[in-house]
Parts: structure tokens; C-alpha cells; sequence
């Protein structure tokens, strides 16, 4: 059982507690192995806690620059920081305020807990944020400086983009010189652009069209700045629109590196190694669409199981793709909450209940080419 979270309703961690409990109803002699997924989104953190890492609490704060607590995950010398944890739209809401002026700091300060614990590498799972601040916040707290034609530092937020005219780096955190930064997304936005970041996502986060406008024209002024800082021109790196342009300034200025979220955060789980052992393998999501299929966590499960010669069931809340095309990726059957409860409310409402239904009917189904391929039963995650 392998899903990743059913967005409003469940975490990963429930989605496949649901699935399982659903198979077990339909094969009660069925092993089942849960092992929630992330692709670099909100709930990565909580895919990391279920597989061994431990929290780290620290004080930060939030878009709006109120002081709040969130947590990173570790395990050994490798810190995985959820952006939404301090730099998301689920703390603030949407609003223009924050959509303008809030920053990316408080994660920045999250990843500077996670150098001074001795994290060699730092994984930064983007999504869900607040802000659209080309990840200056983040760079500024750990020791970056954006600066005006005056040499003032300019205030956070995409709002200032426009004003800086030079970057100060001589007080960048040195360890980041020896530490791994590693940016996982599963967006492959350019930063700017009608695609981009400011375009395909600030209006979400509270901002209006015209802010929309003011903030495509400072990351790209933010991307002409930065080009003079490192060879990379950070405007044509695909997944450089993530969470408001984070990566702008995190690859630039403090070496990061963008990694598939899907892929990295299999391998950091080590996901093949229940994968060889199963005769079928379940995954999902909330809504499993075309950017499901573009490399989203469900697919990338269903590539790895492909090789493997593992049949893959997709269990979802809605498909609004064909099977078709789901069998491109090696699905050999589907399933969705929306088949058998037709009301958006009520799907949310009983997702639990309806996702551990729909698979015990598909599994049930399945049960005549898969029940001799089963081992005898239990539950283990």
C-alpha cells in the first residue's frame, strides 16, 4: 500500500491504513505492507516520520512574521524541512498581505536549526507555500542580504523584488559550502512566465492580477541579479517555479540542486525494498489527473513496480484520466472514492470509510489471477 496523501480528507499514513483495511476485508489471508509516499508536497514530513526520522521542533516564524514552532525531520546526518511547515498558505490562509509581503524566512531559519544539529544533507520539500519571494527569505536567514540602490536591505516579499539592485554573499552560512542542499519538487514550472511561478500559482496564495504582473517582473529581475552570482541561468531550469521561485535563490546562492521529490523521496525511504517483496502493489492520490501521470509519486511507484513485472492497482478519491493511459504506466486496474459516492462533501466527509470500500471491491475483483499469489496474513508497515 503506497499512496500519497488524499488532499482536505487523508495523510498518506491514513490513505494507506484505509487501502489495507480494505484488502484484508476482501482477502483476509493478505501480508500487508504500508508504506506512505511523498513527492516533495505538504505531507513529507509526515512520510518521513513514518519512516524512522525523528522531529525536530524549532522556533521560527510564520509568512506573516509571527512567531510560531514547526518541526523538521531527521535521521543521522540527513534533515528533511517541509516548507508549508513554516513558510505555507495553510498558516496564514490566502492573502494578499502575506501574498506581497510575506517571506520564506522562517523556513530558511528551519534549515539553519538542521546545519547547526550537523545535517550534511538537507532536503527541501517544496509546496503549499505562502509567498512568492524567489526564496530570498530563505537565503537572507542564513546570511544573504538583498540590497537597494542605497544599500538598505530591502524588506522580504515578492513585493521587493523590483528594488534590489545588489546582493551581498559575503556573509553567506560557510557550512552550506560543505552540505547538500537538495530541492525536491514534483512542479516543473519555469520561474517565470505565463507557466511560471507568479502566474500559475500567486493568485491561490491571495495575490491579484496585477500582483501577479509586479511579481513576474521581479523574479525575473531577481533571475537577471542572480545569473552574475553563479553560472546557472536559474529562468530556464524547470522547477525553478516551485513554491514562489524558491529555487532562484537556492540554487544560485547556496548551491542547491533540484531533484524529482517522487523519485528522491522513494530512495530516501527505501521504498524497493518492500516493492521486490509484493505481489501487488496499491497506490494513489486524492485526484489523479494528467501532472499525476507527468512524474507525480503514483507514477513513479507504478514505474518502479513496471520493472519489477508487479501489476499496480490505482485507488484514488477521483481519476479524471483514462485507463488507457493508466496503462501506459503498467495499471492494471483502478478504483475511486468518487465511483461509489458521487458528492464532493461526502467524499471528504467519509473518505476513510469509502477508500477502505472501493478496494475491498477491487480487490475482490482481482481475487481470482491474485489470491494464490498472496502470502498468509498480516499487517506490518
Amino acid at each position: 500500500m503506497a499512496p500519497d496523501k488524499f488532499r482536505g480528507s487523508l495523510t498518506a499514513s491514513e490513505a494507506a491504513a484505509a487501502i489495507a483495511v480494505g484488502v484484508t476485508d476482501a482477502v483476509p489471508a493478505a501480508e500487508v505492507i504500508t508504506v506512505p509516499i511523498a513527492d516533495g508536497g505538504e505531507g513529507s514530513l509526515a512520510v518521513c516520520l513514518s519512516a524512522g526520522f525523528h522531529a525536530v521542533p524549532v522556533t521560527t516564524i510564520s509568512p506573516a512574521g509571527n512567531t510560531i514552532i514547526a518541526c523538521y525531520a531527521r535521521r543521522d546526518d540527513v534533515a528533511v524541512v517541509e516548507l508549508a511547515q513554516a513558510s505555507g498558505v495553510q498558516l496564514t490562509g490566502p492573502s494578499r498581505h502575506v501574498a506581497r509581503h510575506g517571506s520564506t524566512e522562517g523556513t530558511g531559519i528551519l534549515i539553519r536549526d538542521a546545519l547547526d544539529c550537523g545535517a550534511q544533507t538537507v532536503v527541501l520539500a517544496v509546496g503549499g507555500s505562502a509567498t512568492t519571494d524567489g526564496g530570498t527569505g530563505i537565503a537572507a536567514a542564513l546570511g544573504a542580504r538583498f540590497l537597494d540602490s542605497a544599500g538598505i536591505a530591502v524588506p522580504p516579499g515578492g513585493d521587493g523584488l523590483l528594488r534590489i539592485t545588489r546582493i551581498d554573499t559575503t556573509r553567506l552560512d560557510p557550512r552550506l559550502r560543505k552540505a547538500s542542499l537538495v530541492i525536491a519538487t514534483d512542479v516543473a514550472a519555469p520561474l517565470t512566465g505565463p507557466h511560471g511561478a507568479a502566474h500559475r500559482f500567486a493568485r491561490q496564495k491571495g495575490a491579484t492580477d496585477e500582483d501577479v504582473l509586479d511579481f513576474d517582473r521581479g523574479l525575473g529581475h531577481l533571475a537577471r541579479l542572480l545569473r552574475t552570482e553563479a553560472a546557472v541561468d536559474i529562468a530556464r531550469v524547470p522547477g525553478a517555479g516551485a513554491a514562489g521561485g524558491v529555487a532562484a535563490s537556492a540554487v544560485t546562492l547556496l548551491g542547491a540542486s533540484i531533484r524529482s521529490g517522487a523519485a528522491f523521496f522513494l530512495d530516501l525511504i527505501g521504498f524497493n525494498v518492500p516493492l521486490g517483496t509484493a505481489d501487488l502493489v496499491i497506490t494513489g492520490e486524492g485526484h489523479v489527473d494528467a501532472q499525476t501521470l507527468a512524474g507525480k509519486g503514483p507514477a513513479e511507484v507504478a514505474a518502479r513496480a513496471a520493472v519489477l513485472g508487479k501489476p499496480v492497482l490505482l485507488a484514488a478519491g477521483r481519476i479524471s484520466v483514462t485507463a488507457a493511459e493508466t496503462r501506459r504506466l503498467g495499471v492494471a486496474g483502478m478504483t475511486s472514492v468518487a465511483d461509489l459516492e458521487p458528492d464532493p462533501r461526502r467524499q471528504l466527509q467519509h473518505a476513510r470509510t469509502l477508500l477502505r470500500r472501493v478496494t475491498c471491491s477491487a480487490i475482490a475483483r482481482l481475487t481470482g489471477h491474485t489470491r494464490s499469489q498472496l502470502p498468509t496474513g498480516r499487517t506490518r508497515p
